[in-house]
Protein backbone atom coordinates (compact mmCIF):
# COMPACT_ATOMS: atom_id res chain seq x y z
CA UNK A 1 0.00 0.00 0.00
CA UNK A 2 1.48 3.43 -0.95
CA UNK A 3 1.22 6.16 1.24
CA UNK A 4 -0.07 9.26 -0.42
CA UNK A 5 0.81 12.42 0.94
CA UNK A 6 -2.18 14.57 2.66
CA UNK A 7 -2.74 17.94 0.68
CA UNK A 8 -2.68 21.54 2.80
CA UNK A 9 -4.25 23.56 -0.52
CA UNK A 10 -6.21 22.12 -4.04
CA UNK A 11 -6.42 23.28 -7.30
CA UNK A 12 -7.92 22.01 -10.34
CA UNK A 13 -4.12 21.28 -11.83
CA UNK A 14 -1.88 20.71 -8.99
CA UNK A 15 -1.71 20.01 -5.09
CA UNK A 16 0.42 21.59 -2.21
CA UNK A 17 1.64 19.09 0.39
CA UNK A 18 4.41 19.22 2.87
CA UNK A 19 7.39 17.85 2.39
CA UNK A 20 8.73 14.79 4.49
CA UNK A 21 12.37 12.92 4.82
CA UNK A 22 11.49 11.10 1.59
CA UNK A 23 11.75 13.95 -0.41
CA UNK A 24 15.29 14.94 -0.34
CA UNK A 25 15.84 13.44 -3.91
CA UNK A 26 13.22 14.78 -5.79
CA UNK A 27 14.01 18.53 -4.33
CA UNK A 28 17.51 17.89 -4.95
CA UNK A 29 16.59 17.28 -8.28
CA UNK A 30 13.87 20.04 -8.60
CA UNK A 31 15.76 22.37 -6.58
CA UNK A 32 18.63 21.99 -8.86
CA UNK A 33 16.67 22.34 -12.10
CA UNK A 34 14.78 25.20 -11.19
CA UNK A 35 18.00 27.29 -9.93
CA UNK A 36 19.86 26.39 -13.22
CA UNK A 37 16.79 27.45 -15.43
CA UNK A 38 16.42 30.30 -13.51
CA UNK A 39 20.21 31.69 -13.05
CA UNK A 40 22.28 29.75 -15.21
CA UNK A 41 22.03 31.55 -18.45
CA UNK A 42 23.68 35.04 -16.43
CA UNK A 43 26.24 33.24 -14.32
CA UNK A 44 29.47 30.99 -14.51
CA UNK A 45 28.94 27.32 -15.29
CA UNK A 46 31.99 27.22 -12.33
CA UNK A 47 29.99 29.13 -10.40
CA UNK A 48 26.52 27.00 -11.08
CA UNK A 49 28.39 24.08 -10.25
CA UNK A 50 29.57 24.99 -7.44
CA UNK A 51 26.62 26.09 -5.92
CA UNK A 52 24.09 23.47 -7.01
CA UNK A 53 26.43 20.56 -5.46
CA UNK A 54 26.53 22.29 -1.80
CA UNK A 55 23.17 23.72 -2.34
CA UNK A 56 21.21 20.88 -3.95
CA UNK A 57 23.01 17.80 -2.64
CA UNK A 58 20.69 15.13 -1.96
CA UNK A 59 22.83 14.88 2.01
CA UNK A 60 21.84 18.75 2.18
CA UNK A 61 18.32 18.23 1.08
CA UNK A 62 18.36 15.28 3.76
CA UNK A 63 19.56 17.69 6.27
CA UNK A 64 16.95 20.32 5.80
CA UNK A 65 14.23 18.26 6.02
CA UNK A 66 15.05 17.20 9.02
CA UNK A 67 15.67 20.91 10.52
CA UNK A 68 12.75 21.52 12.73
CA UNK A 69 12.96 24.81 11.90
CA UNK A 70 12.50 24.12 8.14
CA UNK A 71 9.03 23.49 6.39
CA UNK A 72 8.81 22.33 2.71
CA UNK A 73 5.74 23.18 0.48
CA UNK A 74 5.74 21.01 -2.95
CA UNK A 75 3.21 21.71 -5.32
CA UNK A 76 3.02 18.39 -7.73
CA UNK A 77 0.63 18.22 -10.84
CA UNK A 78 -0.44 14.14 -11.42
CA UNK A 79 1.90 13.21 -9.16
CA UNK A 80 4.83 15.62 -10.57
CA UNK A 81 6.42 18.04 -8.44
CA UNK A 82 6.45 21.51 -10.56
CA UNK A 83 7.46 24.28 -7.80
CA UNK A 84 8.45 24.27 -4.04
CA UNK A 85 9.25 26.15 -1.66
CA UNK A 86 11.15 26.37 1.59
CA UNK A 87 10.38 28.44 5.26
CA UNK A 88 13.04 28.50 7.56
CA UNK A 89 12.86 30.27 11.22
CA UNK A 90 15.85 31.48 13.13
CA UNK A 91 18.98 33.31 11.42
CA UNK A 92 17.12 36.28 11.09
CA UNK A 93 19.46 39.57 9.64
CA UNK A 94 19.52 42.50 10.91
CA UNK A 95 17.67 44.45 8.70
CA UNK A 96 14.56 42.46 8.79
CA UNK A 97 13.02 44.62 11.81
CA UNK A 98 8.88 42.76 11.56
CA UNK A 99 7.60 40.64 14.48
CA UNK A 100 8.36 37.12 14.76
CA UNK A 101 10.01 36.72 11.26
CA UNK A 102 10.23 33.52 9.17
CA UNK A 103 12.35 33.31 6.19
CA UNK A 104 11.33 32.26 2.83
CA UNK A 105 14.46 30.87 1.53
CA UNK A 106 13.40 29.68 -1.87
CA UNK A 107 10.00 29.76 -3.91
CA UNK A 108 11.10 28.01 -7.23
CA UNK A 109 8.61 26.86 -9.66
CA UNK A 110 9.51 24.80 -13.18
CA UNK A 111 10.48 27.07 -15.67
CA UNK A 112 7.14 25.45 -18.15
CA UNK A 113 4.64 26.43 -15.20
CA UNK A 114 5.70 29.92 -14.71
CA UNK A 115 2.47 32.19 -14.94
CA UNK A 116 0.01 29.53 -14.00
CA UNK A 117 -0.73 30.34 -10.63
CA UNK A 118 1.78 27.85 -8.87
CA UNK A 119 3.99 30.73 -7.62
CA UNK A 120 0.92 32.09 -5.77
CA UNK A 121 -0.84 29.67 -4.43
CA UNK A 122 2.98 28.48 -2.71
CA UNK A 123 3.21 31.76 -1.81
CA UNK A 124 -0.61 31.86 -0.37
CA UNK A 125 0.25 28.40 1.03
CA UNK A 126 3.55 30.07 2.70
CA UNK A 127 1.54 32.82 4.36
CA UNK A 128 -1.19 30.49 5.85
CA UNK A 129 2.03 28.03 7.15
CA UNK A 130 3.69 31.29 8.56
CA UNK A 131 0.59 32.72 10.10
CA UNK A 132 -0.37 29.02 11.74
CA UNK A 133 2.95 28.96 13.42
CA UNK A 134 2.75 32.35 14.75
CA UNK A 135 5.01 34.31 12.62
CA UNK A 136 4.16 37.96 11.83
CA UNK A 137 6.92 39.07 9.72
CA UNK A 138 7.98 36.44 6.27
CA UNK A 139 11.39 37.86 4.41
CA UNK A 140 13.41 36.80 1.84
CA UNK A 141 16.67 37.74 -0.50
CA UNK A 142 15.90 38.00 -3.92
CA UNK A 143 19.18 38.51 -6.71
CA UNK A 144 19.06 42.51 -8.27
CA UNK A 145 19.00 40.84 -11.50
CA UNK A 146 15.63 38.71 -11.19
CA UNK A 147 13.29 41.69 -11.89
CA UNK A 148 10.26 39.06 -12.69
CA UNK A 149 11.30 37.71 -9.01
CA UNK A 150 11.11 41.29 -7.71
CA UNK A 151 7.58 41.96 -9.43
CA UNK A 152 6.28 38.89 -8.01
CA UNK A 153 7.13 39.79 -4.19
CA UNK A 154 6.11 43.38 -4.89
CA UNK A 155 2.55 42.10 -6.01
CA UNK A 156 2.59 40.28 -2.15
CA UNK A 157 3.33 43.19 -0.69
CA UNK A 158 6.85 43.27 0.31
CA UNK A 159 8.82 45.82 0.47
CA UNK A 160 12.51 46.63 0.29
CA UNK A 161 14.45 46.93 3.21
CA UNK A 162 18.00 46.64 2.22
CA UNK A 163 20.44 43.84 0.86
CA UNK A 164 23.02 41.32 1.43
CA UNK A 165 26.06 39.86 -0.31
CA UNK A 166 24.72 35.90 -1.25
CA UNK A 167 27.88 33.73 -2.69
CA UNK A 168 27.10 31.85 -6.01
CA UNK A 169 30.37 29.88 -6.39
CA UNK A 170 33.07 32.64 -6.29
CA UNK A 171 30.86 35.38 -7.19
CA UNK A 172 29.59 37.74 -4.78
CA UNK A 173 26.28 38.73 -5.74
CA UNK A 174 23.87 41.39 -3.62
CA UNK A 175 20.29 40.08 -2.99
CA UNK A 176 17.88 42.63 -2.62
CA UNK A 177 16.43 42.21 1.15
CA UNK A 178 12.28 42.12 1.06
CA UNK A 179 9.80 41.74 4.06
CA UNK A 180 6.02 41.73 4.30
CA UNK A 181 3.58 41.70 7.50
CA UNK A 182 1.72 38.55 8.23
CA UNK A 183 -1.58 39.52 9.25
CA UNK A 184 -4.33 37.03 11.38
CA UNK A 185 -6.22 36.98 7.92
CA UNK A 186 -4.17 35.49 5.15
CA UNK A 187 -3.29 36.98 1.94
Amino acid sequence: MTHTPKAISRSPDFIIRRGNAGDAALLAELGARTFSETFAPDNSPADMAAYLATAFSPSQQTSELADRETLFLIAESDGIAIGYAMLRSGNVLENVTGKNPIELVRLYVSQDRLGSGVGAALMQACIREASRRGHKTLWLGVWEHNARAQAFYRKWNFTEIGTHVFHLGDDPQTDILMQRTISDATG
